[in-house]
């Protein structure tokens, strides 16, 4: 990826994960359950656990702690089987027939995996509940909300099921209160999905691992090593406390697939972790990543990208025209040229519009855009592997230029 791709989150691969990739390919391993390959399921319990551990998550997420780790391609897939799970749990209690009660929770500023998974999943969609945020709350999901929603949704004989909470939102990197959601989740016997997708990965950097604090709440966590942890598409680590709950609601048990080992309960057959059957040796590069970069290596890797990110914070408050939008949290900037004299809210969106599309078709950087709060921001992720500070200070030049001519030409039409 060049190291002037800002925009989205970009997909930091690596050496060793394009090699592990390779393998993987290679071996042509078909894991569909421990017997087909033992060394591809062990491969995975062991480096789901190596993970967990070096992101500070508590042992209840562990297989040795009675949870487990499972390789996802994307966060759809593993919203999309953390909500099965628990719909499949809700309805055992109260019944199939009221499949059409179930509700789902998530802030508005939550993924679209989210709507994706629920449609999928059968909740209606005038039961998918996509709270309100504001600026003031930096744009996180407000537990009292969430509370009272629940309780109005529960007096109108409706059935809570499923809270999605986001560590690092697509549109601002917001955090949601993980420990005050969870307790409002558990009041009500919800099942609680961290969705840490982008920013999950920085917490094996200890400095931010309190935007997990709480997690021992949640029923699931996941996040992409494929956005922020050096390792090739695809790679989703999703972790649960309670492993029977997806392979109640995912488990098939065909006569052609009955072995010995799968019936002594022993081992770990990831078929049933996941909505399809066959799946890809993810491990292999995950394991090679960990294994040469170790956790000091990552950790310098990703505070790099975080101070780089903090020093085109730095230039873009140091110029007046423009605006920090929302504080900077991990390694991406929210940014905008500031309402010109005579500019409606509308005009000034339209001009970070053409801001935006000037960036992109010089061929010199690439950045991607969000709607906050009514406001069109230009949002900067530094990411990619290759990425230096000349690439980022190199980025701001080129926005201060298209600034000048923007503005300059907005002056001389009289606006």
């Amino acid at each position: 990826m060049s190291p002037n791709y800002f925009a989205y989150f970009p997909s930091s691969g690596s050496t060793a994960g394009f090699l592990g990739e390779v393998l993987s390919s290679g071996f042509n391993v078909v894991g569909f359950n421990w017997l087909s390959s033992p060394a591809a399921t062990e491969l995975e319990t062991l480096v789901m656990d190596w993970l967990a551990k070096a992101l500070g998550l508590p042992e209840s997420f562990l297989f040795s702690g009675g949870g487990g780790g499972v390789l996802q391609g994307t966060t759809c897939e593993a919203i999309l089987c953390t909500m099965l799970a628990a719909r499949e749990k809700t309805l055992r209690k109260i019944g199939t027939h009221r499949v059409a009660d179930l509700v789902v929770y998530a802030s508005d500023q939550a993924h679209s995996a989210f709507q994706k998974a629920a449609r999928i999943a059968g909740v209606q969609p005038e039961n998918y509940r996509t709270l309100p945020t504001t600026r003031a709350d930096l744009f996180s999901l407000s537990p009292d909300l969430l509370r009272r929603t629940i309780s109005k949704d529960m007096e109108a004989g409706l059935v809570p099921f499923f809270v999605c909470a986001t560590v690092g939102t697509t549109s601002s990197t917001a955090v949601d209160p993980i420990k005050a959601l969870c307790e409002v989740a558990n009041e009500r016997n919800l099942w609680l999905h961290v969705d840490a997708a982008y920013a999950g990965s920085s917490c094996v950097c200890p400095e931010f691992r309190h935007y997990f604090s709480g997690v021992e709440g949640a029923s699931s966590l996941s996040l992409n090593a494929h956005k922020w942890l050096l390792t090739n598409l695809d790679c989703c680590c999703l972790w649960v406390k309670d492993p029977s709950a997806l392979t109640e609601a995912l488990s098939t048990d065909p006569e052609f697939l009955k072995n010995e080992a799968s019936e002594s309960k022993k081992v770990v057959d990831y078929k049933d972790w996941q909505v399809a059957l066959s799946r890809r040796f993810r491990a292999m590069k995950l394991w090679l990543v960990l294994r040469t970069h170790g956790i000091t290596g990552l950790q310098s890797i990703l505070r790099s990208h975080v101070a780089m990110a903090e020093r085109f914070r730095c230039l873009v408050a140091g110029d007046r025209r423009f605006e920090v939008v929302v504080p900077r949290t991990f390694a991406m900037v929210c940014f905008r040229l500031l309402p010109a004299a005579g500019l409606s809210s509308e005009e000034t969106n339209e001009l970070n519009r053409r801001l935006l599309e000037g960036l992109n078709e010089s061929g010199r950087a690439c950045m991607s855009h969000a709607v906050v709060g009514g406001d069109y921001v230009i949002r900067l992720a530094v990411g990619a592997t290759l990425t230096e500070q000349r690439h980022v200070d190199s980025a701001w030049r080129l926005v201060q230029q298209l600034a000048d001519a923007l503005l300059g030409a907005a002056i001389i039409n009289g606006r």
